[in-house]
């Protein structure tokens, strides 16, 4: 089922999230399938509790849209986080352009680390601890900060952050214009 994804200025998104236990939160498959699916009709490469409402601390990515020649080890990267937490951050810091589906129509370059270390649990109930580099470090760490009520909006300069302050009002204020269903402030 598609979900509505919760718009910039909802105040679920700046709350710090909960581990769940994955053995009796209810329908916990169904989630997971719902998110992925509300990520898929959005065209989005992660997603968030959160960006649907819910205060759980649980993320879904699939990268298999991004897999080129350049990056063949994304080609079949779909994955979920439950109660994920990074452990260490490392590498050199790298700027790259991101967005996001709560905060549709803008864009900006965010400095973060190269590489992640993350412990979290699979949707086999598995629990990994694994590194990842690169652009799947980058994606993980936009969805882990979701986790935490950060948006990528909070790592951009100050003056970027005024320079985009209109847009992030407008989407405060009820005013986002998306391809798919969304829940606004207002």
């Amino acid at each position: 089922m598609i979900l509505p994804i919760y718009i910039y200025g909802l105040p679920v998104l700046r709350k710090v999230t909960q581990d769940i236990d994955p053995e009796t939160y209810p329908d916990l498959d169904k989630l997971i399938e719902n998110m992925f699916e509300t990520m898929y009709h959005a065209d989005g490469i992660g997603f968030a509790a959160p960006q649907v409402g819910l205060e759980d601390r649980i993320f879904v990515m699939d990268l298999t849209p991004v897999a080129d020649d350049e990056h063949p080890e994304f080609k079949d990267f779909k994955k979920v986080f439950i109660n994920p937490h990074i452990i260490e951050r490392s590498g050199e810091p790298v700027a790259l352009e991101e967005g996001c589906l709560s905060i549709p129509g803008v864009h900006e370059k965010v400095t973060r680390p190269d590489t992640v270390r993350i412990r979290y649990i699979d949707e086999n109930r598995q629990e990994r601890e694994e590194v990842f580099s690169g652009y799947a470090a980058r994606c993980i760490q936009h969805e882990y900060d979701h986790l935490d009520g950060i948006l990528f909006t909070d790592h951009i300069s100050p003056l970027r952050k005024r320079m985009v302050n209109g847009k992030l009002n407008a989407l405060a204020n009820g005013k986002a214009r998306c391809s798919y269903k969304v829940k606004t402030a207002k």
